[in-house]
């Protein structure tokens, strides 16, 4: 039975704007819940990002009506207008990238993002922009470029400039929920290495020395960010080709140059879930990760998830 079952699942790994007040993080997760089939796997907050990551996967019609709901949900409960944090961001749910598993496509991901994307249009009226291989310009597969100018800028340029004008709604942005980026892509792995300094500058520089986009480590986009609550500073990644650049590469260049300047890492943290590949060669002490254990990788969180599902826990009467 688990084998049929994860032959048909997608994973899907919104990420929200909302770090911080657990009571509207709690309601977006129930949203997923109420929708049968759909598999609550793991849930990251960061209060200064002010972002929720909430990984989920299913078969590929619950998990269209559970990104209407959760949508919706979003819609109710988050104002751009009062949000502040460190990441960018141009939408309530900001990104809804859809990733196959198992024995599902990229060509599946791909209608269920145009049909996730018609009905929160046609439902909610927030308008929507597709990125990766969904996306239906080629200016807007880089998710970067899409959320360029975030939600203050890019509700006022849309309104003038056709070019980036969402791809379904607009011309302008939602009022208090931007817009919904959604995509279909790859499994990537969100990362980030936190180092023992205040110092912005370093962190942005050691950034653009390692992302692919300015001659650096393949696969690898990366920012620079400041942890005001924790005395830090971050290197705050993606990482879309994991089998080429495993953790341990990325790790010890990063470490490389803040040694340069005097600098050590303090910690490093992983948004979400990795395919288990992405550690090859290294062991999770040795990258400093934090709160990181076995169900941290999709693989066995999958395996578990379906477990639940197939055998629930019982309970007495």
């Amino acid at each position: 039975m688990e084998n049929d079952l994860t032959k048909k699942l997608i994973e899907c790994v919104p990420n929200f704007s909302e770090g911080r007040n657990p009571h509207i993080i709690g309601a977006l997760e129930r949203a997923f819940a109420s929708v049968p089939g759909v598999l609550i796997l793991h849930r990251t907050s960061d209060i200064d990002h002010n972002r929720s990551v909430i990984t989920v996967a299913g078969p590929g019609e619950a998990l269209l009506e559970a990104s209407v709901r959760v949508a919706a949900k979003a819609l109710e409960l988050i104002d751009l207008n009062q949000h502040r944090g460190v990441h960018p961001r141009v939408g309530a749910l900001d990104v809804l990238p859809f990733v196959p598993l198992e024995a599902t496509s990229m060509e599946e991901c791909v209608q269920l993002a145009h049909e996730a994307g018609r009905r929160i249009w046609e439902e909610l009226k927030i308008p929507v922009y597709f990125y990766e291989a969904a996306a239906l310009r080629p200016d807007r597969v880089r998710l970067e470029e899409v959320r360029r100018g975030q939600f203050e800028g890019l509700r006022e340029i849309a309104l003038i400039d056709e070019s980036r004008q969402p791809d379904l709604g607009g011309p302008g942005l939602h009022p208090t929920a931007g817009a919904v980026i959604i995509g279909a892509r790859k499994i990537l792995v969100a990362y980030n290495i936190n180092l023992r300094s205040t110092d912005l500058e370093l962190a942005r520089d050691i950034a653009r020395q390692i992302r692919e986009s300015s001659g650096g480590l393949r696969g690898v986009k990366a920012l620079g960010l400041p942890l005001a609550s924790r005395g830090l500073v971050q290197i705050s990644m993606n990482l879309t080709d994991v089998d080429r650049t495993p953790l341990r590469v990325v790790y010890a260049e990063v470490e490389r140059l803040a040694a340069a300047r005097g600098v050590e890492i303090e910690e490093s943290e992983l948004i979400g879930l990795l395919p288990r590949s992405a550690l090859e060669g290294a062991e999770a002490s040795a990258l400093k990760l934090k709160e990181f254990d076995a169900q941290r990788v999709i693989e066995n969180r999958v395996s578990a998830a379906l477990r639940a599902l197939s055998f629930p826990a019982q309970t007495e009467s």
